[in-house]
């Protein structure tokens, strides 16, 4: 290697290196859909440079030094190179090594599918592009081939296409048997959610006739799913109405307590006098409990069974009793003594004398 000697100019006058220039502008810029391309808008779905991606196409299109041709339905041909369709998917390299030669050829078939579809997939696999009116087109047989050949990014953009718009109630049926002949469990989920919803409507089509007729076992699992489905839904929303009553139940008993306790605005206990400028009451339920408990204080049949307002107001206190913890120093009325009371009430059929009632008292607010 060549060494700077002392008297080098670079070393004598001790200059710095010129500095690289700046890096410009790049020409091509990406984002998570895709290709964005300077100028215009991108023609697909692409994650290759537009001149690549040109130099792909027009190596396909023209089919310049192709070595193999691919048999499609309707006596189609394509023509491909056997190196880009091996490194593209490796189900095509297998395909590729057990077909047979013609020369310099080789030959395979793809059949199942409409020539175009198959002709899409293979450029697929040399320019990472496709149109969007293609995809439109053919996503359900693109789809097959991208799982028949593993080709997992076109595979996800056919599942993203079906996600955004292209379901619709006359093609869900076949799409969901499709998603899992293709192990799309997202796509067949949407699919299963999408056919509950709208069961009535989906089972009319023809697709869901087909179905009932070539795959039985498919609808009965269907029907079960929804009824599966509905079940529990009807048992979620029995659970939030259960947990709407213990809320209130809860409520009801604080405001109990509240009441015969401390007091509130009209209504507390007999030796607590009410203040003018009490805060204002914190227990949603007070205020109808204090409705209840001024009717429970003077009606005559208080008996439980004569008035359903009374036997709303026993089965609070006898819930307070249940779930009371305190009972010797309880200012609940009828707290200790409630299983006596209501045994007395419900033997003799008589009214008794609930002195323990009285000891609430009531402001001017009274009704």
């Amino acid at each position: 290697m060549h060494n700077i000697s002392d008297e080098s100019p670079l070393v004598a006058e001790r200059v710095a290196p010129m500095a690289p220039p700046l890096p410009g502008p790049a020409t091509i810029s990406y984002n998570r859909k895709g290709l964005v391309m300077n100028g215009s808008q991108p023609r697909g779905y692409s994650r290759v440079s537009t001149s690549a991606k040109d130099l792909w196409e027009r190596l396909f299109d023209e089919g310049y030094k192709a070595d193999v041709y691919i048999n499609t339905d309707n006596g189609g041909i394509i023509y491909a190179h056997a190196n880009i369709l091996g490194m593209a998917s490796h189900v095509m390299k297998g395909m590729l090594k057990k077909s047979k030669r013609r020369g310099r050829q080789q030959s395979i078939s793809i059949r199942g599918v409409p020539h175009d579809a198959v002709r899409v997939f293979i450029r697929y696999l040399y320019s990472s592009c496709y149109e969007k009116e293609e995809m439109e087109e053919f996503v359900l047989p693109l789809l097959v081939l991208s799982h028949t050949f593993v080709v997992p990014q076109l595979k996800q953009a056919c599942v993203q296409q079906l996600e955004q718009g292209l379901l619709t109630i006359e093609n869900v049926i076949d799409i969901f048997q499709l998603a899992l002949l293709c192990d799309a469990p997202r796509l067949s989920f949407i699919c299963h959610r999408m056919i509950h919803r709208n069961l009535k409507a989906v089972s009319a089509t023809e697709g869901w006739q087909v179905m009932k007729q070539s795959h039985p076992v498919l609808e009965k699992v269907l029907l079960q799913s929804v009824i599966d489905e509905d079940n529990r839904r009807k048992q979620r929303i029995r659970k939030i109405n259960e947990r709407k009553i213990y809320l209130q139940l809860y409520e009801a008993m604080e405001a109990l307590i509240h009441i015969c306790r401390d007091g509130c605005k009209t209504i507390g206990p007999h030796d607590k006098d009410f203040k003018a400028n009490q805060s204002p009451c914190n227990y949603a339920a007070c205020k109808g409990l204090e409705l209840l408990v001024r009717h429970f204080a003077g009606c005559k049949l208080r008996v439980p069974g004569g008035c359903i307002h009374c036997k709303r107001m026993w089965q609070l206190l006898e819930l307070h009793s249940r779930l009371c913890a305190n009972s010797d120093s309880c200012r609940v009325p009828l707290c200790r003594s409630y299983p006596l009371s209501l045994a007395g009430l419900a033997g003799m059929g008589t009214d008794i004398d609930i002195d323990q009632a009285k000891e609430v008292k009531y402001g001017p607010g009274s009704n």
